[in-house]
């Protein structure tokens, strides 16, 4: 299933897979971004900031706009899509059933901010599976789509790379697990996907699946998940 050997481990990224927030960022940040005179389309935000850390969003829009972001637009951006997702952002359907069942050792690795991290988990529910599993961009010298940020949660789990599984949603995911010689799975079940937000032509992950039902149900056949449980008729 991975490079020819079996997974020994899974590492999930969060936004877009485990929570449903991309549609949230994207609002949020697309409405930012026409209040400074800097507006970006759906393809803008697809390429130069799904799946980035914000260190590299604001190079790209440096370099696309020849003129940066206000000092203080990170800040103000990450605070007003805090709140948004304390209101609005929920977890993926189905992944609370995943995360009960899987037999595997299994960990997280994000592009987000540990602040925005934290919030994500709390507000879904999802912090009680993560406890000690987590790791962030804040952490390396690259963020993905370099390979640093998933070969870091490989050596905390004390993983060979070859017999990881990466769940990711995005372009700069895909590539960051092609680097570090994992295989990846394209996970399709958020809402930005339902937007149009999908992969560059040529960019293909080793397996695509469309929501957490289909995750588990593959999952199970592999022995990685326990079978999702059957509602007996009273």
């Amino acid at each position: 299933m991975t490079n020819g050997q079996p997974v020994s481990h899974v590492i999930f990224d969060c936004d877009g897979v485990l929570v449903d927030s991309e549609g949230l960022s994207a609002g949020v940040l697309m409405g930012m971004m026409a209040e400074i005179g800097l507006p970006i389309t759906d393809e803008i935000f697809r390429t130069d900031f799904l799946g980035r850390s914000f260190a590299s969003a604001a190079k790209r829009v440096l370099q696309r706009f020849g003129r940066p972001m206000p000092d203080d637009f990170q800040m103000r951006y990450r605070g007003r899509l805090l709140e948004r997702m304390r209101h609005d952002l929920k977890p993926m359907a189905g992944v609370t059933e995943v995360l009960e069942t899987i037999r595997l050792p299994y960990c997280l690795a994000t592009s987000s901010s540990p602040e925005r991290l934290t919030t994500s988990l709390q507000v879904t529910g999802l912090a009680p599976f993560f406890a000690g599993r987590c790791s962030t961009a804040s952490e390396v010298a690259h963020g993905k789509p370099a390979p640093d940020l998933l070969l870091l949660a490989a050596s905390r789990l004390k993983a060979d790379p070859a017999a990881c599984l990466v769940i990711e949603d995005s372009e700069m995911g895909i590539l960051a697990a092609r680097a570090a010689g994992m295989a990846v799975w394209h996970f399709r079940g958020g809402v930005h996907m339902q937007m149009g937000y999908d992969l560059p032509d040529g960019l293909t992950a080793d397996r695509t699946v469309a929501d957490m039902a289909e995750l588990h149900r593959v999952f199970a056949d592999a022995g990685i998940c326990a079978p999702a449980r059957v509602a007996h008729p009273a």
